[in-house]
């Protein structure tokens, strides 16, 4: 699927728009533009970048810290909007998986992941 989805023109829900704004800024000036920036340090770094994003995302969790909780889980999904981006995915790709998934045991969903 493309990463390129509906367009940030008030088409489809935020996740999509932010999308579609990380994909428009993936090839801007990086002195202009994070997005920019990250994206030409490679997938490695964002991929460094999501995970600092997850763990901050935890940490306001343990700490019972609904607003930073918030901050932080969105922080951690643009960062995944950009990785997705960088490896030409999209959100409608999550929500194919999501639907597959949907009726499934996680157990039992886990045990069938060892197998392939």
């Amino acid at each position: 699927m493309s990463a390129e989805g509906p367009g940030a023109e008030g088409r489809g829900d935020a996740f999509d728009r932010l999308l579609a704004t990380v994909v428009a800024r993936r090839g801007g000036d990086p002195a202009a533009s994070y997005v920019a920036r990250l994206t030409a340090k490679g997938r490695a770094k964002i991929a460094q970048k999501l995970g600092e994003e997850a763990v901050e995302t935890v940490i306001a969790a343990v700490a019972d810290d609904r607003a930073a909780l918030v901050g932080e889980a969105t922080d951690l999904i643009f960062h995944l909007a950009v990785l997705l981006a960088d490896a030409g995915l999209s959100f409608d790709d999550l929500r194919a998986e999501l639907a597959r998934r949907e009726g499934v045991s996680g157990l039992d969903e886990k045990a069938g992941r060892r197998q392939t």
